[in-house]
Order: C-alpha cells, then sequence, then structure tokens
C-alpha cells in the first residue's frame, strides 16, 4: 500500500503533488490545506481515501470544520494525524499508535522513538525561505509494520 503523505498546501496544489495523488492508495493532509478547492481536487483525484486535518490557517468552513486530530487504521497500523506536533494530547506507544503524523513547521522530519514513526512530510505549498518542497510516502506493509520514504520535489 502507499499512502502518501501531504501537509501545509496553503491553497496551493502543485501538478506534481497532482500526480503523486493519483497513484496513492490514501492520501493523509496535515493541515494548513489554506482553501477548500485543494481539498476537493485532492478527493476528485485520488484512486482511495483522503483524510484530512485543520491546520491553524484553515479558519473558515468548510475547512474549520475539519478536525483537529484523526485515527486512521490503514493496513492494520494506527495512524494519527494531527497539524502540530506540540499539541500531542496523548502517548502514541499506550494507544499503540504506529505513527504520527504532523505538519506545521514546513521542515520535513522522519525519526522513531519507542517504536513509533514522527513524520512531518514537510510542504508542498508556497515555498517558506529556503526549505524543501517535500511530502513523503508511508508504505504499511500488512503485518504491522510501516516504511516512510520522504520526498523532495524541488
Amino acid at each position: 500500500m502507499r499512502v502518501l503523505i501531504l501537509s501545509d498546501t496553503h491553497g496551493l496544489l502543485r501538478p506534481e503533488v497532482l500526480a503523486l495523488v493519483r497513484g496513492a492508495d490514501a492520501v493523509l493532509h496535515a493541515g494548513d490545506v489554506g482553501r477548500a478547492e485543494v481539498l476537493a481536487a485532492l478527493w476528485e483525484a485520488a484512486p482511495g481515501p483522503v483524510h484530512a486535518v485543520r491546520g491553524n490557517v484553515d479558519r473558515v468552513p468548510p475547512l474549520s470544520e475539519l478536525p483537529e486530530t484523526l485515527l486512521v487504521e490503514l493496513e492494520g497500523v494506527g495512524i494519527y494525524l494531527l497539524h502540530d506536533l506540540n499539541d500531542l494530547d496523548l502517548s502514541p506507544e499506550a494507544a499503540g499508535i504506529r505513527v504520527v503524523v504532523s505538519g506545521h513547521t514546513h521542515r520535513p522530519r522522519l525519526e522513531e522513538r519507542g517504536g513509533v514513526t514522527y513524520l512531518n512530510p514537510g510542504s508542498v505549498g508556497p515555498r517558506r525561505f529556503s526549505l524543501p518542497v517535500a511530502c513523503a510516502w508511508l508504505h504499511p506493509d500488512g503485518t504491522g509494520g510501516v516504511r516512510a520514504e520522504p520526498l523532495t520535489l524541488g
């Protein structure tokens, strides 16, 4: 299974991201969608489910109605989605969560702690400072294991 992990589009849906969406079994967006049209385009292009949480710029409906956090299970892997990792309000290990996906910083980061993968895909929206345009693939293996694959677009 190939899960595309996005964050911080800030109203910009790049053509290369849309091409990746078409090849994903599922899409997870960690907030700061920016415009409802971005989410609508993801839903239209994705062959599988699209899940998104609200970021700090998602202040008007329908984006303000997105959940702050979301627990998704894909191929037996519990994935907790939120925008800002500083707002994590539970113990992933105790809750049986294998992956925590966040955004907000625009900085790609992949870290393993206590058997939990913490993944910030970076931002695929407007370039910020000298940070890369980045996202990630997540590959649940069907046995509870998972592999993250960061992807830099530019």
